[in-house]
């Protein structure tokens, strides 16, 4: 009898989307210590792209070709393997797999490890489309957020706050009771005002924009460079009341997934079931079309998040 195959999405050439094929690969199987995972749909993230965009990024992550694609993943529980106690046949499940979640089929070891993969259980009233957008960014925007250690006195701006981040951060931040002030574009500005934040335009001139609010500034979130560093620097803005997640700046905390305490996923996913955080999700995919899912996501210009259908 011939091996069982299951599909995978692989990059055989780091670079851009047009590297990216749709592979037959044998069935994986649980071990002692894992479970596998039937994914049903697949969340994707910028460090999607970044890690796989060229050979020396790859190889700073451990990568060598062939490599998976994706981080992000929800699906439910179809094999456990001896020793495994946590998890049951048919009990759905998000989390991750570092640049493997775009397959039919993900082994994860049940110890959480991020290297090994990591599996929740997905809470009832959450949709597999969405627990599948939350690990990387909720946990990204749960650690800057404990480095911003926000309050009702707070006035945060949060550059980049229409991204994939920033729908957890600005409605994060309000749930903390802070007021936030949120970057975007001209045509973002009723879909910044759904998520809770005080739209403001950004580029040339946003130090006197925000000033033109009349509030004192009190902490700062940059989800896209170090631009927002700067504008809160301007402001009077402290340092340690300053983040970043996609740049290093002397000074300057920056955070990232990895940072976030361990029931801050959890924590969002009850927050989602709860109807108290929303996840808007900008356009769907089947894996047969995973180019252009991945070359919409990779524009930087999508309100929300990209699944990935399985």
């Amino acid at each position: 009898m011939e091996p069982s195959t299951s599909r995978a999405v692989l990059l055989k050439k780091f670079g851009g989307p047009e590297n990216l094929i749709i592979s037959s690969v044998p069935e994986p199987h649980a071990g002692p210590g894992e479970i596998r995972v039937r994914v049903t749909a697949a969340g994707l993230n910028p460090m999607d792209w970044f890690m796989t965009s060229d050979p020396d990024t790859a190889a700073r992550f451990g990568f060598t070709l062939p490599v998976g694609y994706g981080t992000d993943y929800a699906g439910v529980v179809d094999e456990v393997g001896p020793g495994v106690n946590t998890y049951a046949i048919g009990d759905r499940v998000f989390g991750t797999a570092l640049s493997r979640a775009l397959a039919d089929h993900l082994v994860i070891a049940a110890d959480r490890n991020i290297s090994s993969g990591v599996a929740h259980h997905t809470p009832d009233g959450v949709d597999d489309r969405t627990a599948a957008t939350l690990s990387i960014a909720g946990s990204t925007a749960a650690a800057a957020l404990t480095v911003l250690d926000l309050g009702p006195d707070d006035t945060v701006l949060i550059g980049g706050a229409g991204g994939g981040v920033g729908v957890f951060a600005v409605q994060l931040a309000k749930i903390a009771g802070a007021r936030v002030i949120g970057t975007g574009s001209p045509s973002n500005v009723e879909y910044l005002e759904s998520l809770g934040a005080e739209p403001v335009a950004y580029g040339e001139g946003l130090v006197g924009r925000i000033r033109d609010f009349g509030v004192t500034v009190t902490a700062a979130l940059d989800l896209h460079g170090t631009d927002t560093v700067d504008v809160a620097r301007e402001l009077g803005v402290a340092d340690d009341r300053i983040c970043t997640i996609a740049a290093a700046v002397p000074g300057v905390t920056a955070a990232n997934g990895a940072n976030a305490g361990a029931e801050a996923l959890l924590d969002i996913a009850r927050l989602v079931e709860s109807g108290d955080l929303r996840v808007p999700i900008a356009a769907t995919f089947p894996i047969d079309d995973i180019r252009s899912a991945v070359e919409l996501q990779a524009g930087r210009h999508v309100r929300g998040k990209v699944v990935v259908d399985l």
